[in-house]
């Protein structure tokens, strides 16, 4: 790029061995408290039961046809009602939303967690937070292994956007307003 001003950092704080997989998990996820990410409550409803949690692993695919990443540890309480139900709804979170954020996050029993905000269905039946910034209401289309996680491919059939507000981001362990 002519005429920027740029630096370049080439020095290392701190090289991280390979052979101590501790202390490497320890510093990616010290790196990863670096990078801003937009909140999202994902939830789920069908045969094996009502679920949701608290996401920062959400992304975009491609718009054609509409798709989401979302990625799911295995280990985690609501993983088999997720990839067994196979729809799930994105809630992307405001600022006003961390205490819910906090609740879908930690061990809080499911009734308790959605008897904290109003919800409504869309086209799959999973609970749309009804003053989400966005719900994308969609149906899992592909599983992929990501190590402890599952990536799942998500086809969104519904979208229902809310006018105002800003987002909610979660940097360095703490929640900050987007904007």
């Amino acid at each position: 790029m002519m005429g920027m001003n740029m630096k370049t950092s080439v020095a290392i704080e701190k090289a991280v061995p390979v052979a101590d997989p501790d202390e490497v998990r320890s510093e990616f996820r010290n790196a990863m408290a670096r990078m801003a990410a937009a909140v999202s409550i994902v939830t789920t409803n069908g045969p094996a039961g009502m679920a949701g949690f608290a996401a920062t692993a959400v992304c975009s695919v491609t718009d054609s046809p509409p798709t989401l990443l979302v990625c799911l540890n295995r280990t985690a309480s609501v993983h088999p009602a997720v990839t067994e139900n196979g729809v799930l709804c994105v809630n992307v979170l405001s600022e006003g939303h961390q205490d819910l954020s906090r609740l879908f996050g930690g061990k809080t029993p499911v009734a308790e967690r959605f008897a904290a905000a109003a919800w409504s269905e869309l086209s799959t039946g999973s609970p749309a937070l009804e003053d989400a910034l966005v719900s994308f209401d969609c149906r899992i289309v592909h599983r992929a292994d990501g190590g402890t996680h599952d990536i799942l491919m998500c086809e969104v059939d519904t979208i229902r956007l809310r006018d105002g507000g800003q987002g909610l981001i979660y940097f360095d362990r703490a929640y900050h307003p987007a904007g």
